[in-house]
């Protein structure tokens, strides 16, 4: 994707040395553009949970340079394979609801034990980082070529008139490595020619929506509007959506849905109003073994100070502002379980299918 006409990725190799990493730290957008560079596995882990980086794809591919980083690291330990063993741990801490994060470190794990050599195994944990790096930018692509049919078909129901698609917090190009999983349609609808209007919601306590989702679509020339978390219902109420597409950092094999908080809601609303409601994914994101998301994925509870207080630009600096009184103390869930029935479909990069057990065996057969 495009930042002032300018192609970028969400994290890319440096040109120079293939032993350092670099990402785009999110905590300074949309005011600032700001690269770090990754080179331990201290610094990826650090990255993730501070959300340097965030979204779920985004999260499994650091996760994954991570590992290589490791691998370079345990050259220097004596005892190579518990240090690797450690350092995966480690990264696995960092964020607990994300599926992408576990399944980016297993994989690496079982191609880094593969083999003894030091140096083999350096390179098995960079080539598959890397290979797990294009196949996000493929996935996603996919995810957008499936979707589009989704949004054409509202378009040629309109006549031709806008579509207006609600979406909450982030999945776009800056939640994985390029496209997004809930914009990649949006993205394509746009280039296209399809006039599409997105509803950004703002996403409270950072601001994902209002922050980066705007500015990516603003990046990109989609016609936007921020709105209120809680304003979603009213306008689904008065005919102003004609769909939502929302990502997800872990999906259920029977087909819920766990995403940044107030999804739920939004999804409740839909499903009040009948306006259809998609979860974009890549099956890298579901969880074959997990049946009762409400019971069983586990929701991370960030720092009350999120909720508390509020970052901003003024002046031309960024600071942050306290919201609420001093004394008050503040609970802060930071996702929530859509349960499948609320949801109209999945949009995966294998195709689009219902939200249940029977649908997503049948589209990933051969998995």
């Amino acid at each position: 994707m495009k930042i002032d006409g300018q192609s970028y990725r969400s994290i890319w190799l440096d040109k120079e040395n293939n032993s350092l990493v670099n990402i785009i730290d999110q905590r300074f957008l949309p005011h600032e553009l700001k690269f770090v560079q990754l080179k331990t596995v201290d610094d990826a882990a650090r990255a993730i949970k501070e959300m340097w980086v965030r979204g779920a794809p985004l999260i499994g591919i650091t996760a994954a340079f991570g590992m290589y980083f490791a691998t370079l690291e345990a050259k220097k330990d004596t005892d190579a394979d518990t240090y690797i063993r450690k350092a995966a741990q480690k990264l696995l801490n960092t964020r607990p609801t994300a599926v992408n994060l576990q399944w980016a470190v297993k994989k690496q794990l079982c191609k880094i034990f593969e083999i003894n050599d030091p140096s083999e195994r350096i390179k098995n944990a960079f080539n598959l980082a890397c290979q797990l790096k294009m196949e996000d930018i493929e996935v996603c692509r996919k995810i957008g070529k499936f979707g589009i049919e989704l949004i054409e078909e509202i378009s040629e129901k309109k006549a031709g008139k806008t579509v207006n698609i609600l979406t909450h917090c982030n999945a776009g190009w800056l939640a994985c490595v390029d496209w997004g999983t809930a914009t990649s349609p949006m993205y394509q609808a746009h280039d296209k020619g399809i006039d599409i209007h997105v509803w950004v919601d703002e996403t409270r306590p950072r601001n994902q929506g209002a922050r980066l989702t705007a500015w990516e679509l603003g990046e990109h020339g989609i016609p936007h509007t921020i709105i209120t978390d809680n304003a979603g219902g009213h306008l689904m109420q008065h005919g102003m959506v004609d769909m939502c597409i929302v990502g997800t950092d872990r999906t259920t094999i029977t087909g819920d849905v766990a995403n940044k908080v107030g999804t739920y809601l939004k999804a409740l609303a839909a499903k009040d109003n009948n306006v259809p409601f998609y979860v974009a994914l890549p099956s890298s994101t579901i969880d074959w073994k997990i049946k009762d998301g409400i019971k069983d994925i586990p929701i991370e509870e960030r720092d009350q100070d999120e909720v508390l207080s509020i970052i901003g630009l003024h002046e031309d600096e960024i600071k942050k502002v306290t919201l609420a009184p001093k004394k008050s103390q503040a609970k802060n869930y930071g996702f929530d379980v859509t349960p499948a029935r609320l949801v109209t479909a999945l949009i995966t990069e294998r195709g689009i299918c219902e939200a249940n057990e029977t649908s997503i065996k049948q589209l990933f057969d051969k998995k």
